[in-house]
């Protein structure tokens, strides 16, 4: 195996770069209501989301003792499951009891990601079949502590426009937070191959819709600009900064539009629950504004720390 790092590569980084933390070596993990050390961390190779990737997810971030914008989160979870006929086999106060016990087991209070996973369970056979998983879900919390890099802050992302799109909702709805992410692997590897940092996505028609890891927006004369909706994941997060701007007089538009004008945009970024917002510095090698954060993130990005103290301060 070829160890050797390619000098001529250009270094990527990624909307979930954090700061490297030694703790989460040992952290403890949620698996099927034990709560185990990492390393005895194990679901089975007939468990359909290993075998199939017939599973949803969340990811949530912990401030200060508690899961900020968590009914949202549980919203979208529990919407999914139902809608792909998987029995959660947990009620809501029962998800956040053990998620409060895997935070307390690794003593983690603030700067911590969660990715709540919830597959269809182990099958009997390694079939498709979903009437294959009988025994019942399989549920597993994996909490670490995590800060987002600085540079998320500092550095923008490089993304190049690929060939892979969001598909149409009666082919796979880009709503469901699946485990079936192939299509965005598949755009990352395509944007890295291209040298930037990961994928612009397009919508079936051809319009700019969201990346492989964030939703996207750009700002374009003082207006805020994203996707329609129709195409592009669901975001929590994304929903948040639409309202913030409604909120606060920012001009703000779900509407179609191209990478043209994408291009010639003043601003760009991401937003997501681990990095929030996300400048981007480039499209395909073309610089956005001056390649950082600009003057409406910035404002957004206050704004958006600022819901979520109160959120935080006003959940009991």
């Amino acid at each position: 195996m070829n160890n050797h790092i390619n000098p001529g590569k250009i270094e990527s980084h990624s909307t979930h770069d954090s700061e490297e933390d030694v703790r989460n070596r040992d952290i403890k993990i949620f698996v099927n209501g034990e709560i185990v050390p990492r390393d005895e961390a194990k679901v089975s190779v007939y468990d359909s989301g290993f075998m199939l990737g017939d599973g949803m997810w969340e990811g949530m971030r912990l401030y200060d003792g508690k899961w900020a914008f968590f009914d949202e989160h549980m919203d979208r979870l529990f919407d999914s499951c139902k809608a792909v006929s998987i029995d959660i086999g947990m009620t809501r106060e029962e998800v956040a009891n053990a998620m409060a016990k895997t935070a307390e087991a690794n003593n983690m209070v603030t700067d911590v990601h969660c990715r709540l996973m919830v597959t269809r369970g182990v099958k009997a056979k390694p079939f498709q079949h979903p009437g294959l998983s009988r025994s019942g879900p399989t549920v597993v919390i994996i909490m670490e502590h995590s800060k987002p890099a600085a540079a998320l802050l500092d550095r923008g992302i490089r993304l190049a426009s690929v060939p892979q799109v969001r598909g149409l909702p009666h082919s796979q709805d880009a709503k469901f937070n699946s485990h079936s992410k192939l299509n965005c692997v598949i755009a990352c590897l395509q944007a890295e191959a291209a040298g930037a940092d990961e994928a612009l996505m397009l919508d079936p028609h051809g319009f700019v819709n969201t990346t492989n890891a964030c939703n996207f927006f750009i700002v374009r004369n003082g207006e805020v600009w994203t996707s329609t909706g129709d195409y592009c994941m669901n975001g929590v997060t994304r929903r948040k900064v639409v309202e913030l701007c409604r909120d606060n007089n920012i001009p703000v538009f779900e509407k179609n539009y191209s990478l043209y004008e994408a291009y010639s945009a003043d601003e760009a970024f991401l937003s997501g629950t681990f990095g929030a917002q996300t400048p981007v510095a480039e499209i395909d090698g073309k610089q956005i504004g001056d390649g950082r954060a600009g003057p409406v993130t910035h404002k957004i990005r206050s704004l958006y720390k600022a819901l979520v103290e109160k959120e935080i301060r006003d959940r009991p």
